[in-house]
């Protein structure tokens, strides 16, 4: 049992987290939508990245091998061996009839960020998530990736294939 110490300070944590999440939310929903028309994930000397594209640009998501996984994975509709932590996710939410409606990209600082929407028997709501997972999220369930018009034009790159990638 929580002592009252314990539950108000966890009752503040929620305000907090809530607050954070709606402010985020609506930050999101003030600028101008792009969907994304496709997800690719590709290796880099750098690492694994994700690119949303659209209108002829590329944004480029760094994620760690897991990730770009599962991503892959869903993109090609492969089962793997052992389910990764978005197949766990998909399963859960389905077996309540949930189901990921929309994510929304965001930057904020260095740091790609995603406000990640489920419907929940006709109840919806939404998560802050970080970006990669969301993503991942999004294909499992053919749900759109929405960023903004500024995203896409101060961080998305022209398509062109870089030297150093290749194709999953």
């Amino acid at each position: 049992m929580m002592n009252r110490h314990a539950a108000a300070w966890c009752g503040a944590l929620v305000v907090v987290l809530l607050s954070t999440a709606c402010a985020w939310a609506a930050e999101a929903e003030s600028s101008e939508r792009v969907k994304i028309e496709s997800v690719e994930v590709a290796l880099t000397s750098a690492g694994p990245i994700v690119l949303l594209k659209a209108e002829a640009k590329a944004i480029p998501v760094f994620v760690d091998h897991t990730v770009a996984e599962s991503i892959h994975a869903a993109l090609t509709r492969q089962r793997l061996p052992r389910p990764l932590s978005h197949d766990l996710m998909r399963s859960i939410l389905q077996s309540y009839g949930g189901k990921v409606t929309q994510v929304v990209v965001t930057l904020k600082g260095s740091t790609y960020h995603a406000a990640l929407s489920i419907d929940l028997g006709g109840a919806s709501k939404v998560f802050d998530s970080r970006s990669s997972d969301a993503i991942a999220l999004a294909i499992h369930f053919s749900a759109p990736i929405l960023v903004s018009r500024e995203l896409l034009e101060s961080a998305g790159k022209t398509l062109d294939t870089p030297p150093d990638h290749r194709r999953l």
